[in-house]
């Protein structure tokens, strides 16, 4: 027997009729005639095969059948009810899961207070930060991996699109016993003369590349190159080496106990964007956090500026 015929609004009438035990009132419920109820519960009877109610002039009671198929019918309503909050739900941009890809101390950093802002305007959506190496943030994106990522500029290609949010320059991080922490800003000769730390290849090419233009005597080169940002804030704190990294990291360096010296002139700024997908629509949850993170990184860069200040 094909079913294909069966719709909701077939259900909701019987389900009407079962409880109220009245066509007029059932029809009430449902905001119909009572011929268009009857008309409804005929189609449902012929698609059934089988009779659903006994009518009299007072009353209207389900046969055997019509109570056999009473719990598959409300199962079936249930089931219908739950896909559409769901997908309203979606449509509201009120739940679903959005993986977020960012370097360590963005991730660490800067993630997890966005995440609480957007939580408390969407409750129902998941969002689940992804430790990503800057290398990888555009090809993670491409691929499929994280639906959108946080990080410093990098190349694109042709898959992948960028949104700026913000500029930070790259500045020193010491001790506040090193040597460098007595300047206000750090000459690039003093910065030459001390030892550097590095953190990753992305790091140890922005460090290079500082001052490229000049003789090889002017360059800044790193004396060592370490994985993670943690190794190099540590050698920074110890009083060993110095590090090079954007301003905006410096929430987790302050909570290392390093300070932050500007470097004269000329800065190396680095741009801070959104990377997303040019191949496939982000979810209706995804870019509304992607919307959200535009203004929140924005707002929330401003006030870490007026801070340090």
């Amino acid at each position: 027997m094909a079913l294909s015929r069966l719709n909701a609004r077939q259900l909701e009438t019987f389900l009407a009729i079962a409880d109220c035990a009245s066509i007029a009132r059932a029809a009430d419920r449902v905001c119909l005639t009572p011929s268009a109820v009857s008309q409804l519960l005929g189609e449902l009877e012929r698609e059934v095969g089988f009779r659903l109610f006994d009518r009299t002039t007072r009353r209207v009671s389900l046969t055997v059948a019509g109570a056999d198929f009473l719990p598959a019918a409300m199962a079936a309503m249930t089931q219908l009810y739950a896909a559409q909050r769901a997908a309203k739900n979606i449509r509201d941009r009120a739940s679903g899961v959005i993986r977020v890809g960012a370097p360590l101390v963005l991730c660490a950093g800067v993630l997890p207070d966005a995440i609480a802002a957007y939580r408390d305007l969407h409750p129902n959506v998941t969002i689940r930060p992804l430790d990503v190496e800057v290398e990888q943030l555009v090809p993670s994106v491409a691929d499929a991996r994280i639906d959108i990522a946080l990080g410093p500029n990098q190349p694109l290609g042709e898959r992948v699109g960028a949104t700026p949010l913000f500029d930070s320059p790259w500045v020193v991080w010491c001790s506040p016993r090193h040597a460098l922490a007595r300047y206000d800003v750090v000459p690039w000769e003093a910065l030459r003369e001390t030892a550097v730390v590095a953190t990753g290849r992305d790091h140890e090419y922005s460090v290079t590349r500082m001052l490229s233009d000049q003789p090889d005597s002017h360059r800044v080169l790193p004396v060592e190159i370490v994985e993670n940002v943690t190794t190099a804030f540590g050698l920074a704190r110890a009083g060993l080496s110095v590090t090079l990294a954007p301003d905006y990291v410096q929430g987790f360096a302050r909570s290392q106990g390093l300070v932050m010296r500007r470097t004269g002139k000329p800065e190396t700024i680095r741009q801070i964007c959104l990377y997303h997908s040019k191949e496939r629509e982000l979810s209706p949850a995804a870019a509304e956090f992607h919307s959200f993170l535009v203004r929140w990184s924005c707002e929330w860069y401003r006030a870490l500026v007026c801070a340090s200040v």
